[in-house]
């Protein structure tokens, strides 16, 4: 009697989740009878991957708690060439060097998802420049170039998109160098399955058709729907750029935020993609937000589970103490102890002023300070106003006019921070 491989039902996780958009016909079957190898490709055009890749992430994280063992893929050979899928015109090219510093900062993202260390599911990191370095062109186009015709090759989506426009060689081979991977891997790795975003079809079918016609293999094909927002807009794209995962390029602070401020209809979607909660916990979630949409639990519970996978359990609290303090409930003290690159993330877009620090040196009143030697207000009349009605605070502190402005008040020894009112924040650079 056959054996059936049986841990977690990979496809119907998938399904629940909404993270299944076209699965080639044998998958399910082969997921069911063994625990089966399947990988997804990265591309090394960044030092670290951005949420644009979470959902795909998501799917080796959820193949890997099924009992699989999940590979990836870094494309240290195919950032050199250009994948044309989803693209309007040709990528600029990278050179070795900066590929292999891009290919080295995403490995240690993966590393944070997927468990490198846990006997026959292990994850593994491969490198498809360590089989194309040495295979001449010569050699490709006669060993592989000659089981795929140009008319299977024309006939995808990501090439006839780009026809009219022009689409070089270079781009046009792609597909048969994404084919050659998945080969490969399933020579020397028993790799019977890729995985990757539905725009990836096209290229990850060429692969299990050259498998087929080359040496009679069977190989399997699964894509998840490329993530959008319910208005329309692209989905981890804000006015400052992507949302990355390396904390140098978007502060945890800014990544919490983002998942923080997602509109109910995607949180909904959202918190099934990229959490790890239960089918159990996320309908509850649901059921929550709905009776009570105003405390925005779906959005908490979002921002809570990613911020603490891709950064820490403390970059999260830090997140959170510094929303406190920048919509009114946070302290002085838990604003002295933000770090600098959280305190400019919270306070980034606020009206900002430098002076120099003997502006500062000895005292100066807070009067001249707010209308003289700064222009947060526009008289010395107007501040002296608002310091009488209590609406002025330095450093999350209410202060009255007769205040002196020092070097007490610095944060990290250069910064002040003035609030007019209730949501005017103003941040001064005190320079050496």
């Amino acid at each position: 009697m056959q054996k059936i491989f049986r841990p977690m039902d990979f496809i119907e996780e998938l399904k629940w989740r909404g993270m299944i958009h076209d699965v080639m016909p044998g998958t399910e079957e082969q997921l069911k009878k063994e625990m089966t190898a399947g990988y997804i490709g990265f591309d090394p055009t960044a030092d670290s991957l951005h949420i644009g890749s979470l959902a795909t992430i998501m799917l080796l994280v959820h193949f890997q708690r099924a009992g699989h063992k999940p590979v990836v893929l870094v494309g240290g050979a195919t950032g050199m060439v250009g994948d044309p899928s989803g693209k309007s015109q040709e990528r600029q090219l990278l050179d070795v060097e900066s590929i292999n510093k891009n290919l080295e900062g995403q490995k240690r993202q993966l590393m944070n998802f997927l468990n490198f260390d846990s006997g026959e599911n292990s994850a593994i990191v491969v490198n498809n420049y360590e089989w194309f370095k040495g295979y001449e062109f010569l050699e490709f186009i006669r060993d592989i170039g000659k089981h795929i015709t140009v008319n299977y090759m024309m006939a995808k989506d990501s090439v006839k998109k780009r026809l009219e426009a022009g689409l070089s060689f270079t781009e046009f081979s792609y597909q048969l160098v994404q084919g050659y991977d998945f080969l490969w891997l399933y020579e020397n790795k028993n790799c019977k399955l890729q995985m990757g975003g539905s725009d990836q079809w096209g290229n990850i079918t060429t692969g299990t058709e050259l498998i087929r016609r080359k040496i009679g293999g069977e190989a399997y094909a699964l894509t998840t729907p490329l993530v959008t927002k319910a208005d329309g807009g692209k989905f981890g794209k804000t006015e400052g750029g992507n949302i990355w995962l390396d904390p140098e390029r978007s502060s945890p602070y800014a990544f919490y935020q983002f998942w923080l401020n997602t509109s109910d209809r995607d949180a909904e979607r959202y918190i099934k993609i990229f959490t790890l909660y239960s089918r159990e916990e996320i309908e509850e979630l649901i059921a929550i937000h709905k009776e009570e949409p105003h405390r925005r639990v779906l959005q908490k519970a979002l921002a809570k589970d990613i911020t603490v996978r891709v950064h820490s359990e403390e970059d999260y609290n830090a997140a959170m103490g510094a929303s406190q303090i920048l919509f009114g409930k946070g302290t002085t003290e838990m604003l002295r102890k933000l770090d600098e690159r959280t305190l400019l993330s919270v306070f980034e877009g606020v009206p900002q002023y430098e002076l120099d620090r003997e502006v500062i040196t000895g005292g100066t009143g807070i009067i001249d300070f707010l209308a003289e030697k700064t222009d947060i207000f526009k008289s010395k009349g107007e501040a002296r106003r608002m310091l009488k009605d209590n609406g002025v605070s330095v450093n999350k502190q209410k202060v009255k006019e007769d205040y002196e402005i020092s070097e007490k008040d610095l944060l990290k020894e250069k910064y002040i921070l003035v609030q007019k009112g209730k949501k005017n924040y103003f941040l001064v650079k005190v320079l050496p």
